[in-house]
């Protein structure tokens, strides 16, 4: 695995070509954050035809080496991206996906790790928290090595629904989700900030016509994002590539940056044997430090309820443990 940026060449793999995968590569091209990607589908021809699209705009992105390749070429991956799985269909909750891509994540993880993979997973298919956390037990990997895209995607149309409701750039918004990504997420109200002013202070200040109304029809709003998106044209891929990009070069780059992303809980919020959103500094080792910011009374309700919600939700996963432990037993 690369150890210093720039010293080496770096090489990200993707697993799954299709909306997310394929949105995440083009990403890849415009931003220069590789030297190499491949492109690994079951539909191969998907993936050859993705990556001739791909070569052929190299003259007008960054240099980069894109092939469609196979599990193989996992071994020298720095980073391997699963996007594959079952994609959530018009009224499905994420949590309905748990078991069709329980199975699909077994055989691909296991394919990874048959390569001789030694790098860093970054899991985006739905129920990311759920798939993150069998991602980290079918791998064996340490857990700071296995990165859930978790609340990054919530957190951002967080901050771009606050930023439009605020007449303010985004990049001045600092407000975070945490808890699953899905229904039961959670905003952080009471530690969301406007520049260095607390929310609450900056809108009594400059926006005294808000309501309470308002901004609880701003978090309704980013919660169910997908589900409006989805019935408007089949999928949500953009805005989640983009959110992966920005993980890839945390860890390419070791940025040491704060990011709400899935990780397994220690005892950190209460928790434990739990891949849950939550910050966390993200460097070149993936996960390097959990950060526990101060929730209120009510901010840590919601949060217990979360992780209340994704435990109950992993009886499919532990099964599938069980099953595996009582074969190698035999």
């Amino acid at each position: 695995m690369n150890t210093e940026y720039g010293s080496k060449i770096t090489r990200v793999a993707v697993i799954g070509t299709g909306f997310v995968g394929s949105s995440y590569a083009f990403a890849m091209i415009n931003q220069n954050v590789a030297d190499e990607m491949v492109l690994i589908d079951l539909n191969k021809s998907k993936a050859e035809g993705d990556a001739m699209d791909l070569n052929h705009g190299l003259p007008f992105g960054s240099p980069m080496r894109v092939w469609a390749g196979d599990y193989s070429d996992c071994a020298d991956a720095d980073i391997v991206v699963i996007t594959a799985g079952a994609n959530q269909k018009p009224g499905e909750t994420r949590l309905d996906l748990i078991e069709k891509n329980a199975k699909i994540f077994e055989s691909i993880v296991g394919d990874v790790m048959d390569s001789g993979f030694n790098g860093i997973f970054i899991v985006a298919t739905n129920p990311v928290d759920i798939l993150s956390y069998a991602t980290w037990k079918f791998s064996g990997l340490p857990m700071e090595r296995v990165i859930g895209s978790g609340t990054i995607l919530d957190s951002a149309r967080f901050r771009f629904l606050l930023s439009d409701y605020l007449n303010l750039d985004v990049r001045n918004i600092h407000a975070y989700i945490l808890g699953e990504h899905g229904d039961t997420e959670l905003p952080v109200w009471s530690q969301a900030r406007v520049g260095l002013e607390p929310l609450s202070r900056y809108i009594e200040k400059y926006k005294p016509e808000a309501s309470q109304a308002d901004l609880d029809s701003i978090f309704e709003n980013v919660r169910d994002a997908a589900y409006d998106i989805i019935e408007k044209k089949g999928a949500t891929h953009y805005a989640i590539a983009l959110g992966m990009i920005r993980l890839t070069k945390a860890v390419l780059r070791n940025e040491n940056s704060i990011l709400t992303v899935s990780t397994l809980l220690e005892g950190e919020y209460g928790e434990e044997d739990l891949y849950i959103g939550v910050p966390a500094v993200v460097n070149e080792t993936g996960i390097q430090q959990i950060v526990e910011i101060d929730l209120n009374e009510e901010e840590a309700k919601a949060f217990r309820h979360s992780a209340k919600t994704i435990k109950d939700a992993m009886k499919p996963i532990h099964e599938m443990m069980n099953e595996a432990a009582g074969k190698e037993s035999r």
